[in-house]
């Protein structure tokens, strides 16, 4: 059992967990994601580590209420417990060697931005945080952001912070400035990473992703997170989830990624109306 040392709503849909788990903070990276069960009869859900400390012992998720597990976990309260919490699984971001990135992050893809950033931040890289939400209430993490980069731009759909437009408009402002990236690390909506590669690509600028499709095991048996990448299968869990930009069929993973919506739909209301009937 695994207990939440504390809870924050980052917005109305997003929450942050800080869970006591010692041995996977003891060797997560940034890029690397975790397994968790809410409880027995639960499903298993692949979400990203967010920040970990390795003295307190502790793993920080952020995850956005969009289905029935999510919307369970978001049900617990500090002090209570999830009954599993496995990992570090996946392959860590590779970021030893680069002197100066751009980072885009769109909405709940921040999260997982992040820690990159900082871990970029922390080997004396020059960070570029390009982050974009569809408006200011949905807005998180600017501090931390704001603490591990040199330059930080908030991009809104509605205008209502920072400057209204898109995270490739910034981008492509900050690379026709003069700037000069070793690479562009691309986090957020998979849309939203196809057109920052095909921007990438037209300035011949390494571009990588992270791709988070539907895990089930984590350890690449189930095959559930395959996608295509320079022609070949891979998959995300354990060949990623990092992969260069420039290679993944993202029209591929996009179709793909709409194959359980309505599945997930029906799942979201059913725990909604059985919370609801607890209240009462």
């Amino acid at each position: 059992m695994y207990q939440i040392k504390r809870k924050k709503e980052l917005n109305p849909t997003v929450t942050l967990m800080e869970i006591d788990a010692p041995l996977v903070a003891a060797k997560a990276e940034p890029g690397q994601f975790i397994i968790l069960r809410v409880d027995e009869a639960g499903e298993r859900i692949p979400l990203t580590v967010a920040d970990y400390d390795r003295e307190k012992g502790t793993v920080t998720i952020i995850f956005q209420i969009v289905g029935a597990t999510t919307q369970a976990l978001n049900h617990k309260q500090e002090g209570e417990f999830i009954v599993d919490f496995v990992g570090p699984l996946g392959t860590p971001s590779h970021v030893e060697g680069l002197r100066k990135v751009a980072v885009v992050g769109g909405g709940v893809g921040c999260a997982i931005a992040y820690p990159i950033a900082k871990k970029l931040h922390s080997l004396g890289a020059e960070v570029h945080s390009i982050v974009g939400f569809r408006s200011k209430d949905l807005l998180i993490l600017e501090d931390e952001f704001k603490a591990c980069s040199d330059k930080y731009v908030v991009m809104t759909d509605d205008g209502s912070y920072g400057q209204k437009g898109l995270v490739t408009n910034a981008l492509e402002e900050l690379i026709k400035s003069g700037e000069q990236y070793d690479e562009v690390i691309a986090i957020g909506p998979l849309i939203m990473m196809k057109f920052v590669c095909k921007l990438t690509k037209e300035y011949g600028i390494k571009t990588m992703v992270s791709m988070n499709p539907i895990m089930i095991d984590g350890t690449g048996m189930c095959g559930g997170c395959r996608l295509t990448v320079g022609g070949k299968t891979k998959f995300a869990c354990v060949d990623g989830p990092d992969f260069d930009g420039h290679e993944v069929d993202f029209d591929e993973a996009m179709e793909r990624g709409t194959m359980y919506r309505e599945f997930e739909r029906h799942a979201h209301e059913k725990t909604c109306q059985l919370f609801a009937k607890e209240v009462q």
